[in-house]
């Protein structure tokens, strides 16, 4: 599942960070939407309900753009759908920061949304998830490998602004009418799908992740790739990585460096069931007392009644010679 993020990088490098190739090969970086840039604030520790960066065809906003073009636009995590009949976001019963790839076809929750090609990439330097040990959770950041290749070293690609490549993951998103005329408000969820091996000893579950431009194409560009078609992409990768952060993430008010930071796990020594403890005790303040030891008498070897104990093998040797030999003719009368 993915139900915390961490995004830092300002504004302006998003954009520069999410360049792509048009239909005639130009390279553009998606501009933000009206307003947008300023409902976003780089955090080192997203929650569901905060403002987050999210990728889409330009065509949702614009009905005479192409459906190639991208835009940047901050929306609410956690999908408030059309539909919703409350007065406020919050009045929202269910948990939506997430769906599932196998059933958001299904539910009626993300169904309009999903065959209505409202399809958004979530950007994000990377996600937590807990791997739980015991009683107790460990925090993991997971992310993009940050290797340049040679192509965008030769060309200085800009899509590692800052040094890291944004984790870009398939998402779903909605618009809703406020009943007292506010404005609309944007939100969208993470489609989740079971977890890859290089993952899954953390949790079942991760975000539907997609790698490289085309898969980005793929999932935006809903005039040329329909609902269906676009779910091959729809997988888990296994081309991420991970490093064990502190537990000052699982607070959500903790908004520092601190929370991405690599930290070394120090291996806990097993813990002493009560009956160890006892044993470690005495073994501390006892000693065994020496008993005095009896004199060892010579003893004969005539006196010792020598016999050969026959081994396993001999006795099977024993039993199959005997089941070889022919049984003893019956006397005739």
């Amino acid at each position: 599942m993915c139900g915390r993020t961490a995004c830092t990088l300002a504004p302006e490098d998003i954009s520069k960070s999410c360049e792509y190739k048009d239909k005639q090969g130009q390279r553009k970086c998606p501009q933000w939407r009206d307003g947008d840039c300023d409902k976003y604030q780089p955090s080192y520790n997203n929650s569901p309900r905060s403002n987050n960066p999210v990728l889409l065809s330009m065509k949702h906003f614009q009905k005479n753009a192409d459906c190639s073009e991208r835009v940047l636009a901050a929306m609410r995590w956690g999908l408030i759908p059309s539909w919703f009949t409350g007065t406020h976001p919050s009045k929202m019963q269910y948990n939506t920061s997430n769906c599932r790839s196998d059933t958001m076809s299904e539910k009626a929750l993300y169904k309009g949304p999903f065959f209505k090609n409202q399809r958004c990439v979530v950007l994000a330097d990377g996600f937590y998830e807990w791997r739980r040990q015991g009683a107790e959770k460990q925090p993991y950041f997971i992310y993009f490998p940050q290797v340049k290749s040679e192509e965008s070293e030769a060309r200085k690609d800009d899509s590692y602004v800052g040094g890291r490549r944004l984790l870009t993951m398939a998402g779903l998103f909605d618009c809703w009418e406020p009943p007292e005329g506010e404005d609309t408000l944007y939100s969208y969820t993470v489609i989740t799908v079971d977890a890859s091996k290089s993952i899954n000893w953390i949790h079942d579950r991760m975000p539907a992740i997609l790698d490289g431009d085309e898969e980005i194409r793929k999932w935006l560009d809903f005039g040329e790739v329909p609902a269906k078609e676009a779910l091959k992409v729809i997988r888990p990768i296994e081309s991420i990585t991970c490093h064990p952060v502190s537990t000052v993430v699982n607070n959500a008010r903790n908004n520092t460096p601190e929370c991405v930071a690599p930290i070394i796990l120090q291996k806990k020594e097993p813990a002493l069931s009560a009956s160890s403890k006892k044993m470690l005790a005495w073994l501390q303040n006892k000693s065994p007392k020496k008993e005095p030891s009896e004199e060892v008498k010579p003893v004969k070897l005539s006196q010792v009644a020598l016999s050969h104990k026959k081994t396993s093998a001999e006795l099977m040797h024993q039993w199959l010679k005997k089941e070889g030999e022919p049984s003893p003719k019956k006397p005739r009368r």
